[in-house]
């Protein structure tokens, strides 16, 4: 993806708004809205927004995967499924 290609400014944004909406939702890249000579926002359409909002969810998850093991707070899987089977049985 070429972001210089997606470089637009401000008076672009408010001249092109509809023009613009509908860009995003075709070619999937973002654009950035200047101000001043000054890159201030980014604008993108809401599936690569919610598909982004996953991927960093899904690394969060593996971050705090990765720092309970390197903190040794982890239990081998078998001696999990034992506990949470016993919970089941006793309610």
């Amino acid at each position: 993806m070429k972001l210089s290609s997606q470089i637009k400014p401000i008076s672009y944004l408010k001249a092109h708004a509809a023009e613009i909406v509908r860009t995003l939702g075709q070619q999937r890249e973002p654009l950035i809205i200047t101000q001043n000579g000054k890159a201030r926002a980014v604008m993108q359409d809401i599936e690569s927004y919610e598909q982004t909002q996953e991927t960093m969810a899904l690394l969060k998850i593996l971050a705090l995967g990765m720092r309970q093991i390197e903190e040794d707070r982890v239990q081998p899987a078998g001696n999990v499924l034992k506990r949470l089977r016993e919970r089941r049985k006793t309610r």
